[in-house]
Formats: structure tokens, C-alpha cells, sequence
């Protein structure tokens, strides 16, 4: 039986500050599980500083961090009052380097508690923060800062996170932990490790640190048995996401084949055994077109506790994706113009992704091609062993002269897109280059885009709430006995 704390309905963790910090309070002052973004808050947090932090929102969060000497480098270098001038750019902030510089592992730490901080302010609600297994280097003391505000659950995907478990139970005891980093030509005698010692950073005064669920972000059945049985610590449970869920999708089993428009082919051998899995004794909640009362209630009738909600939260108004944006996708449903595209090629990772094809936005291929290669944010470059054993640090979407000097194939390069930049422009902060041109968006999302109009509140309404949402999903759902 599931317990009945568990929510039924989980809002996506989507992209670079899509599920931001107001959205994720929202949904859980509403009795459902809420979910940030644990993508890139490092240079969230310094952005949102350089425009001024108007309503001194991250200000009251940072005075509630418990060591108050982490603040004052990272309010000295990035906070502008009143905010930078428009068409000044960005001030850059320190790529994770191996090992990491202490200012960067201080900056990972004091975002990712400002980030689940305000979440979770003024509610005692559930609060959930989502991390890409593949983006390793920040992945240690993110996940602390996140604990350190109280963070209830983890999510996690975009790889195999056998370790997360072990890792949160180690925190939570503070004590220091270690994770394998995955290394592009390494040998099974190399040992290349991720380490955090919350100790070094906190003068050895550690509060108690409750530790958060840990929730699963899978697509098969053999890697739910796995995580279940060999994991480094307990598995609270899994979201099994199909290939019709925006932003990096599993790739389909078995050597990837792509149709006529270049996307990849799934097949009866991707649907996860959803029997076996429940077997396991651990809930469950499905994700990727469950954004309807219908597609809720069928989840629950086939096992889940619920189900995992990410395209139906990114265009409602309290997500931090750009009004623009916003206003644009839904003329665009309306007219019946939406063109969505799994992309085998458009992410760094190597991982099929979701892209929205619309009007100046770097999915435009002739737009693709004018942009200016550059790698200065750099959550997806993947490390390399050189010669001597020394770690180089390489992204295929970086520019192609670069990628070949560190060893990568000009083949990788092709069809490789900026994710970094484009998500960050999404959402407000998209860099501003030499030329006075600001970084274009990369908008990822879902194939039930298509039919975001069901959640507003009325015919003629032009935006809708997290709310509202929450009010459509649940209209006549039995929850779980």
C-alpha cells in the first residue's frame, strides 16, 4: 500500500529555472509535491544578483543561511543594486573545476539553499529539488546546500544514480562522501572520484540534516531492479518517464534507429514492465503525457501513487520561463502551429531531446548556424583522460577547433547544440556577447504542448495558473486507497 503522505501529483523539474523557486511553493501550498531545478543554480544565483534581486527575495534567503561567511565573496562579486544596465553583460561566474576551488563549492552550496529555501518558505508542504545525473562535478555540494534548507525529496535522472542514496545518508550524518566520475577512455584500474567533506566547509558545526527521499528518474524496468537492489542506500521510489516528456528523453533500447525526420524510434521493447516494477514494493509515479484527470486516474489504477507533471507547470505563469515565450507557445497552440522534435542530435549529452521549433530560437536551423560557438557556462562537458592520466574537460557543442584539440571527433560536433545558453536565455538570463547580442533560446518541452489550452480558466483567458493546473488534474481522481 502506498503510504498516504506520498503526493499524487509531482510538478516536473524542468530545465534552468523553469521550476523556479515560486512555482515549486505554489504547488506545494497546494497539498502536491513542488520541485526546483537543481540545474545550473550556481549561475542562477549570480545572475538574479547582477539584476538587483528587486524584491530582496534571495537577500532574506542568504540571511538564513547558517554560516553567514560564505555570503559576503558572493555578494561582493556579483550583487549590483538596483541591477546592471540592460545591455551590460553578465559577469562571469567560476566553472566547476576538478578538484573544485573552495568560492566554487561555497557558491554550489549557498544557491542550492536559497533555491529550496524560498520554496519552502511560509508552508510546511513537501519541497523536491531535480538534478541530471549527468551533470556530475556540482553534484555533492548541491545536494548539501539543498539539505541544509530542509529539501524533502531528491529527484534524479539522466543516467544511473546509484550512489545519491548512500550519499544523502552519509550527509545527513555529516560525513564526508564520494562519488565516481564518469571519465571519457578510463580504465577499470583508474579510480577518479568525486569527494565533499561538508566538514571543511562548515567549521565542523553541523546542524542535523534530515534526509530526503530519493526518488528515481528511470525508464526501464531492469535499471528500477537494479536501483532497488543495489543501490548505496535505500530508494524511496521511481518516476518512470516515456519518451514523450520534454528535455532529455532515454534513449530508445538497443542501437538507436531514427525515422524520416531524424528522431529516434521507439519501440514495445521501451515500455517498461510496470507489474515487475511494482513488485518491488516501492511506489511509483508515471510521467511524459499524464497531464489530464484521465491519464491520473488510469496511473493509479495501473499501480502508481500519481503521476510526474512537468509541461502543464512550464507555461503557467508562476514558472520562470519568459513571458514572451509563454504568450508566443500559446498563439501558437491555438493557431495549431506547434511543431515538437526529439532531437537525437541537439543535446551535448548524446541523449535524444525535446525541442520547440518556433520563431527566434536557436531550433531554428539557419539561426543554429549563425550563432557563435562558445562554452562558458559548461555543465555538460564531459571529462576526458589524456595521456598523462590528467582530466581534460570537453563539450561537443563548444566550438569545433577547441572539441578536436581536446581529443573529440568533428562527427560529435554536428547538429550539437548550446543547451547551456539556450536554457538560461529561456528564462531572463541569457548572456550578452561582445556584438551586443544576447544569447537566443533553446525552448525544450513536452509533447502535450499541443493541448496546454485545457488548463486555462477560461475560454478567452491568455495565461493560467499552477492552480489552475493542479484543479484540472485532480477534477474527479480517486486517490490511491
Amino acid at each position: 500500500m502506498v503510504p498516504k503522505a506520498e503526493p499524487m501529483i509531482i510538478q516536473g523539474g524542468m530545465g534552468v529555472a523553469v521550476s523556479s523557486y515560486p512555482l515549486a511553493r505554489m504547488v506545494s501550498q497546494s497539498g502536491q509535491l513542488g520541485v526546483v531545478s537543481g540545474t545550473g543554480l550556481d549561475a542562477v544565483l549570480c545572475r538574479r544578483l547582477q539584476l538587483g534581486d528587486l524584491d530582496g527575495s534571495l537577500r532574506r534567503a542568504m540571511e538564513e543561511f547558517p554560516y553567514p561567511e560564505m555570503i559576503a565573496p558572493i555578494m561582493e562579486r556579483y550583487f549590483i543594486e538596483g541591477g546592471k544596465a540592460p545591455d551590460e553583460k553578465f559577469i562571469s561566474y567560476p566553472m566547476v573545476s576538478m578538484p573544485p576551488k573552495r568560492q566554487q563549492v561555497e557558491l554550489l552550496i549557498v544557491s542550492n539553499f536559497v533555491e529550496v529555501f524560498l520554496a519552502k518558505e511560509g508552508h510546511d508542504g513537501l519541497v523536491g529539488i531535480n538534478y541530471l545525473e549527468k551533470v556530475q562535478a556540482p553534484i555533492l555540494p548541491s545536494i548539501f546546500g539543498a539539505m541544509l534548507a530542509g529539501v524533502d525529496y531528491i529527484l534524479m535522472g539522466a543516467g544511473i544514480p546509484r550512489a545519491i542514496p548512500g550519499i544523502l545518508d552519509k550527509l545527513s550524518q555529516g560525513e564526508a562522501v564520494e562519488m565516481s566520475l564518469n571519465v571519457l577512455g578510463a580504465s577499470r584500474d583508474d579510480n577518479y572520484k568525486l569527494q565533499f567533506d561538508p566538514n571543511e566547509f562548515t567549521n565542523g558545526i553541523l546542524p542535523w540534516l534530515k534526509r530526503p527521499k530519493f526518488l528515481a528518474i528511470i525508464s526501464s524496468t531492469a535499471l528500477a531492479t537494479m536501483l532497488a537492489r543495489k543501490a548505496s542506500g535505500k530508494v524511496n521510489g521511481f518516476v518512470i518517464e516515456g519518451p514523450t516528456a520534454g528535455g532529455h528523453n532515454a534513449p530508445p533500447r538497443g542501437k538507436m534507429q531514427l525515422n524520416e525526420t531524424n528522431e529516434p524510434i521507439y519501440g514495445l521493447r521501451d515500455i517498461p514492465d510496470l507489474e515487475a516494477i511494482g513488485a518491488l514494493g516501492l511506489p511509483f509515479w508515471l510521467a511524459g503525457s499524464y497531464g489530464t484527470p484521465q491519464q491520473v486516474s488510469k496511473a493509479i489504477s495501473l499501480g502508481a501513487a500519481g503521476v510526474q507533471v512537468g509541461t502543464a507547470f512550464a507555461f503557467c505563469e508562476q514558472s520562470g520561463l519568459g513571458k514572451d515565450i509563454k504568450r508566443q507557445v500559446l498563439a501558437m497552440v491555438r493557431k495549431g502551429m506547434i511543431s515538437v522534435k526529439t532531437d537525437a542530435l541537439a543535446s551535448p549529452t548524446g541523449f535524444p531531446f525535446k525541442v520547440l521549433k518556433y520563431s527566434g530560437s536557436i531550433s531554428e536551423e539557419t539561426v543554429y548556424q549563425e550563432r557563435k560557438r562558445v562554452c562558458d557556462l559548461g555543465y555538460l562537458r564531459q571529462a576526458a583522460k589524456q595521456p598523462d592520466g590528467s582530466l581534460q574537460w570537453r563539450c561537443p557543442a563548444e566550438p569545433v577547433d577547441a572539441y578536436l584539440r581536446k581529443g573529440g571527433s568533428e562527427e560529435d560536433t554536428c547538429g550539437r547544440k548550446c543547451v547551456c545558453n539556450g536554457l538560461y536565455a529561456n528564462v531572463g538570463l541569457g548572456q550578452i556577447r561582445k556584438d551586443g547580442e544576447v544569447e537566443l533560446p533553446l525552448v525544450t518541452t513536452g509533447d502535450e504542448v499541443r493541448s496546454i489550452e485545457c488548463y486555462l480558466p477560461s475560454p478567452d483567458a491568455d495565461s493560467y495558473s499552477a492552480k489552475d493546473v493542479l484543479a484540472y488534474l485532480l477534477a474527479g481522481v480517486v486517490a490511491p486507497a
